[in-house]
């Protein structure tokens, strides 16, 4: 029997909750909504998860985002739309991502560390970690994106 998105919050409440209240302490640190639904956006593309990719396709655009940039996400590194801040982010998301095919680069996180404070790097790559967990869940169980409420 396929446990889907419902099912799942009925059968682990608390993980549900605790990764809920991570989310929301990454949403208090002060990193603007926009960037952080783009990373999520990335992080799920990558990962093949519709429905993350779903959910943060609809709360990126209610964050302010544009299609248009959200039609180039895939091709951030050709598009030239991004700014440098959002560039060392998404070099930074796809890194922790992908990182079972290849270790982040020090370059990488350099970039990052250029256009974010200390502080920021922290909240940034916990929100990276954060997306990486729940796609895992709802792409691993295959969570239909219709279910997403």
């Amino acid at each position: 029997m396929k446990i889907d998105w419902h099912a799942f919050m009925q059968t682990a409440p608390a993980v549900v909750t605790t990764l809920r209240a991570l989310n929301q302490v990454i949403a208090d640190s002060g990193l603007e909504k926009p960037l952080t639904e783009l990373l999520k956006v990335r992080a799920s593309q990558l990962n093949g998860c519709a429905f993350c990719l779903a959910l943060h396709v609809d709360f990126a655009r209610k964050a302010g985002v544009s299609q248009r940039t959200l039609d180039l996400l895939a091709t951030w590194r050709e598009a030239e739309i991004f700014s440098a801040r959002e560039q060392a982010a998404l070099a930074w998301t796809e890194a922790l991502t992908l990182m079972a095919q290849q270790r982040p680069s020090d370059e990488a996180y350099g970039q990052l560390c250029q256009q974010f404070s200390s502080q920021e790097v922290a909240f940034l790559t916990s929100s990276v970690a954060l997306i990486n967990a729940w796609n895992r869940i709802a792409g691993g169980l295959r969570f239909a994106p219709a279910s997403v409420s």
